[in-house]
């Protein structure tokens, strides 16, 4: 019924005839002292009856709303017009009408909307133009604002701006005001804009030395060099014109946590080089690592609670076909939620309930797998989608997971998709001709008692709800021990009161990622978990260099009491993250993994303490994370053997995780692959086998 009615309501008012008092109507429809050709006597009606339409603000006013609306039907435009009133009814219908016999407001007749054309549209930008350059000509100051819009220069919107962004006093926002007006008339400035007169305020608020008020008040983007220099060197553009965006997006919001949203301290060392913290334009938005059970992503479909609009909603998989087509959707947007990794568990369990036919399982994984490597890169490096496999699991649902990724790594030169293998109950040899292949193709693959993530951070949460890790922040332990006067004990205090302020900084972000889950900027996460109330998100500090600190710049020998002193250092870290983090009410925890953006560290101290004493501690060209054994020299070792026994202990040491790389060289067999893996599996609870490429 109201489609009829609004249907009758539109035809009721277009059929009315009303004479509309309006004196800038220049209508001009019965002019007819047009002279001389034909054709320029139509085509000038023509442009002086679209001046006529121009004339009136009623009629800018609609193309104007269905330009920014898109197509709205006769009730819609009506009531955003203004014209509610029964007694305008007319009014309306008689404007309406102009514009369409003129072409600039077409109707859709089968869904009964209204659009403005590309005529409409170049009208509506020629008035936009027009009353733009009439206030120029007045000879009056206007300001082109960030709002696109130019209006007159009024200073008490400064005034306003100064208190309400910057929250100064009334007073001085007046004195501050008075003086920035002062010197823009001064300037006899011709291109007055938003950010000028901000850049003008800023300045004369350092200059009466309020340079906390001017950060509070200070634009943050992009200079215009910078910008340029991007859209001029595509060829380090790898993801097209999202790496455009999100540069752009990320530099702001770092600016913005640096100047703005970090403690001074923690800011500064990172600028400085004590601390690295990746991701800065994603540090308060998203978790890093998120560890999820597959059986709670798909018992109720995607239903996003009016999050993401585009995406299609789906029920509950109940086949196998229904799961292919929701699991890449579900991985997609997983994807934009975490900045480094997600891990997601039970995927044979949940595989084994829905077919027994292992040949469709495979085929449907290899869509996928496939499917999901096009999300959304936030970062430079992508988001690592990893799946943990229990060797406990069943055998042929295991092999016939690793073999459809085997056939995407194949086609993939550089894959973010991994294996977890959780080898905790079950045997590695059971699998290591099929994984040894998986590894030689250069898939992403760790090996774990236990779960964890590809990059080695662990998971101890049993719980079924989403376990988040925050970390990306890397503290330089071979700055720390240069400032240390190799003085171990020293260096140890310096250590700790670096992770202090630290913690603290991390205590804030979990807070603030927090706030944006339950609010549903991540709506699978805020759908899915309510993780909030059970705590399930812990804050790890990784350390980089440990080894060039305590060997090469404290000048300790890689003995038995080297080893001691190294084990001392991570000792500290390891239990002054755990009284921290329980004053806070936060479990913290200590790691030793990769990291990005480490050249920072190495440029740095190499300005600081000149390059050759830098590369006097180098083993290759960044410091030292995580550990490295030796494949070659693994056959001959055991559970006593020196290295194993420290590695062991340095992993049962470092709760966060410890990323022990396993190299193989190009030329590795398959064999060979998996003699050494099935033998490391048998000496240290974790790993990760690398392939080089060459």
């Amino acid at each position: 019924m109201g489609k009829l009615n609004e249907d009758f309501e539109e035809e009721l008012d277009m059929d009315v005839d009303v004479d509309v008092d309006d004196d800038d109507d220049l209508d001009l429809e019965m002019d007819g002292g047009d002279k001389g050709d034909g054709r320029l006597q139509s085509t000038s009606k023509r442009v002086r009856m679209i001046f006529s339409v121009m004339a009136s603000p009623n009629r800018i006013d609609i193309l104007r709303i269905l330009n920014s609306k898109g197509p709205l039907t006769y009730s819609e435009l009506k009531s955003l017009a203004g014209f509610k009133s029964k007694k305008e009814s007319g009014k309306f219908a008689y404007h309406l009408r102009k514009l369409l016999r003129q072409s600039l407001v077409a109707l859709n007749k089968s869904e009964r909307r209204y659009t403005i054309t590309n005529l409409g549209k170049l009208v509506l930008s020629l008035a936009r133009q027009i009353e733009e350059r009439s206030i120029i000509e007045s000879g009056k100051m206007y300001v082109r604002t960030s709002h696109d819009s130019i209006e007159e220069f009024n200073s008490d919107k400064i005034i306003q701006s100064l208190v309400r962004e910057g929250s100064l006093p009334l007073e001085l926002s007046q004195k501050i005001t008075e003086e920035v007006e002062n010197r823009i008339y001064k300037f006899q400035i011709t291109y007055l804009t938003g950010s000028l007169i901000r850049e003008m305020v800023n300045n004369v608020l350092l200059e009466h030395g309020h340079e906390e008020y001017r950060n509070k008040l200070a634009r943050l983007g992009m200079p215009v060099f910078d910008i340029q220099e991007m859209l001029t060197n595509v060829e380090n553009i790898r993801n097209g014109v999202e790496d455009i965006l999100f540069t752009s997006g990320k530099n702001t919001l770092a600016e913005y946590l640096l100047t703005n949203s970090l403690p001074k301290d923690i800011a500064d060392s990172h600028l400085s080089g004590e601390l690295n913290i990746s991701n800065l334009g994603l540090w308060s938005l998203i978790p890093d690592t998120i560890f999820l059970n597959l059986k709670e992503l798909i018992e109720d479909g995607i239903e996003l609670k009016g999050k993401c609009p585009g995406v299609t909603r789906t029920p509950a998989p109940k086949t196998l076909d229904d799961l292919g087509k929701t699991l890449p959707m579900i991985f997609n947007l997983l994807s934009k939620e975490s900045s480094q990794e997600v891990v997601v568990d039970d995927l044979a369990a949940v595989l084994g309930k829905f077919s027994k036919d292992t040949s469709d399982i495979e085929k449907m994984l290899v869509d996928v797998f496939a499917m999901s490597s096009i999300s959304t890169s936030l970062d430079k490096a992508s988001t690592t989608l990893s799946f943990r496999i229990p060797l406990s699991a069943d055998k042929k649902l295991i092999e016939t997971i690793i073999s459809a990724y085997n056939t995407f790594a194949k086609a993939t030169p550089s894959p973010k998709i991994g294996l977890v293998i959780d080898y905790e109950k079950g045997k590695v040899a059971d699998h290591s001709e099929i994984l040894a292949q998986t590894i030689s193709l250069g898939g992403n693959v760790t090996f774990s008692k236990g779960s964890c993530s590809t990059n080695a951070i662990k998971n101890s949460s049993k719980s079924p709800e989403p376990s988040i890790k925050l970390g990306s922040l890397s503290i330089n332990l071979p700055r720390l021990a240069l400032e240390s006067s190799k003085d171990e004990t020293y260096f140890r205090a310096r250590l700790v009161l670096l992770m202090k302020p630290a913690i603290a900084a991390m205590a804030t972000r979990k807070k603030d990622v927090s706030d944006l889950i339950r609010r549903g900027v991540n709506p699978i996460l805020a759908e899915k978990t309510q993780f909030m109330q059970k705590n399930n998100t812990s804050i790890i500090l990784n350390l980089v260099g440990l080894k060039e600190a305590v060997y090469k710049i404290l000048g300790h020998k890689d003995d038995k009491e080297g080893k001691e002193i190294l084990n001392k250092v991570l000792e500290t870290a390891v239990d002054i993250a755990h009284k921290k983090g329980q004053e806070i009410g936060i479990d913290v925890s200590i790691a030793m993994v990769d990291s990005d953006e480490l050249t920072r560290f190495v440029t740095l101290d190499s300005e600081k303490y000149g390059k050759n004493s830098i590369m006097d501690v180098l083993e290759g060209d960044l410091y030292s994370q995580g550990l490295e054994l030796n494949a070659a020299e693994l056959d001959k070792s055991t559970a006593k053997t020196e290295i194993i026994s420290e590695y062991n202990k340095i992993s049962k040491t470092l709760d966060g995780g410890l990323l022990i790389k396993l190299p193989f060289d190009a030329k590795a067999k398959d064999a060979d692959i998996k003699k050494t893996i099935e033998k490391a599996s048998s000496l240290i609870s974790s790993f990760k086998p690398i392939k080089n490429s060459n």
